[in-house]
C-alpha cells in the first residue's frame, strides 16, 4: 500500500519512468520510512514518562551525615498505637513506600477489625501466607504477631511508639468523650481519675480507650489485676517482638534513632504534625502534633498520679522503655544526637517553607 502510494506520488512529480536500480532504491526507502514510523509509536507506547524528582532530595544536605554500608530496610511493620503521634510517623512510612514503589499492607475497611486481634484475613489482597508480597504495614491493630507473620516477610523490621500514660489519658479523654462510656459517663478527666471504677465496666464496648490503653494495642490483657510480675513478662513481649520503640515525647531523637536502624535519609524522616497550616510552634522543640498534643485538662498531681496507678501497666512500659531510650542515645552519643537533631530541624524548616504556605519560623 505504501509502495502503490509513494510511486503514485512519484509519477505525479513525472518520474514515472524507473529503471531497476530506481526501484530497488525506492522500495528500500518506504521500508526505512515505515520502520522509523514504527518505532515512534513503539516507544510512545512503552517507554514510561520519567518519575518527577522527589521533594524530599533537593540537596545533598538532605541525605544526612553518612551511615555507612549499610542498605535501607523496606520491610516494616509500625505498631500504630493510640493518640501518641503515630499518626506523623504512619505518613512519613507512606511517603518513602510511595518515593520507592513499596506495597503496602492496608486494611480492607478503616482499620484492622480493631479492637479485635488482629488476622491476616483483614489485609486487602492477602491469598494465603506469604502469597503475596507486602513491605510495610501500619494502621491500628491490635497487635497478633502470629497473625502478622502471615502477612509480612521474615526480615521485617518491627516498632512502635509510646506516650506517657497521663498526657495519653488526657489525650484520649478529650478524643473519646463520647466514644468509651467510662469518659461519656463522668464529669471530666479529673472525676474519673478520683473514682475510675465508678465509671468503668470492662464489659462495655469502647471501654478499653479508659485504662491500659498502650497495653491494649500492643495484644495484652489491659484489664489484668497488676502485679510486678505480670508487667515484666509483658514488657519482655514487646522487647521480643519489636526492635525499636519511640518516645513520642521526645519525637526529634526518636526520629534520628528510626532513621539509623532503618538506614534511610534524612529528609525521609523529615515531618510536619497534621494541623501545622493552622499552628504556630512556640518553641524550638520541633514538633508539636495534634494526635499528641496535650488536652486542655487541669489536673492535681494526686490525680496524675492516680491515674498512673489506674493505668499502672501502661505505665511500667512506658518507664521500661523510657529508661531504654535513653540507653539508646547514650550508645548513639549525646553529642551525635544533638548535631543529628539540630540538622533535622534545620530540614524541616527548609523544607516547610516549601510544603506549608502558612508556614513561619519557631520562636
Amino acid at each position: 500500500m505504501l509502495f502503490r502510494l509513494f510511486a503514485r506520488r512519484m509519477r505525479w512529480l513525472g518520474c514515472y519512468r524507473l529503471g531497476p536500480m530506481w526501484k530497488a532504491l525506492l522500495v528500500f526507502v518506504v521500508i526505512a520510512f515505515a520502520g522509523q514510523l514504527l518505532g515512534v509509536l513503539f516507544n510512545k507506547s512503552w517507554v514510561q514518562p520519567e518519575r518527577p524528582r522527589s521533594l524530599f532530595s533537593l540537596s545533598e544536605n538532605g541525605q544526612g551525615p553518612p551511615l555507612g554500608s549499610c542498605r535501607p530496610q523496606t520491610h516494616i511493620m509500625f505498631l500504630k498505637t493510640h493518640k501518641t503521634a503515630s499518626s506523623t510517623v504512619l505518613n512519613m512510612l507512606y511517603r518513602f513506600g510511595e518515593e520507592q514503589r513499596l506495597r503496602f499492607a492496608l486494611p480492607m475497611g478503616y482499620q484492622f477489625g480493631y479492637p479485635l486481634p488482629f488476622i491476616a484475613q483483614r489485609v486487602k489482597g492477602y491469598r494465603g501466607p506469604h502469597v503475596a508480597k507486602f513491605d510495610i504495614m501500619g494502621n491500628h491493630m491490635r497487635f497478633n504477631k502470629p497473625e502478622v507473620e502471615k502477612v509480612m516477610p521474615t526480615n521485617t523490621f518491627y516498632f512502635s511508639i509510646l506516650r506517657d500514660p497521663v498526657a495519653l489519658a488526657e489525650s484520649s479523654y478529650a478524643y473519646y468523650k463520647n466514644v468509651a462510656p467510662a469518659f461519656r459517663r463522668s464529669k471530666g478527666l479529673g472525676d474519673f481519675a478520683d473514682n475510675p471504677n465508678k465509671y468503668y465496666d470492662p464489659r462495655l464496648r469502647n471501654n478499653h480507650y479508659a485504662r491500659n490503653l498502650l497495653w491494649f494495642d500492643f495484644g495484652l490483657d489491659h484489664n489484668a489485676n497488676y502485679s510486678l510480675a505480670l508487667a515484666k513478662r509483658g514488657e519482655a513481649e514487646v522487647r521480643r517482638n519489636f526492635k525499636l520503640i519511640l518516645l513520642s515525647e521526645y519525637f526529634d531523637q526518636s526520629m534520628v534513632l528510626l532513621r539509623h536502624a532503618l538506614c534511610w535519609p534524612l529528609d525521609a524522616v523529615v515531618s510536619f504534625s497534621l494541623n501545622a497550616r493552622q499552628q504556630i510552634s512556640k518553641s524550638r522543640s520541633g514538633w508539636v502534633g495534634k494526635a499528641a498534643a496535650p488536652a486542655s485538662l487541669q489536673l492535681t498531681e494526686e490525680q496524675r498520679q492516680k491515674l498512673r496507678e489506674w493505668n499502672a501497666l501502661d505505665w511500667h512500659l512506658y518507664q521500661a522503655f523510657n529508661r531504654t531510650f535513653w540507653d539508646e542515645v547514650e550508645r548513639f552519643g549525646r553529642a551525635k544526637m544533638d548535631t543529628e537533631v539540630t540538622l533535622l530541624r534545620s530540614r524541616r524548616e527548609v523544607l516547610a517553607r516549601v510544603c506549608l504556605r502558612e508556614w513561619r519560623p519557631a520562636g
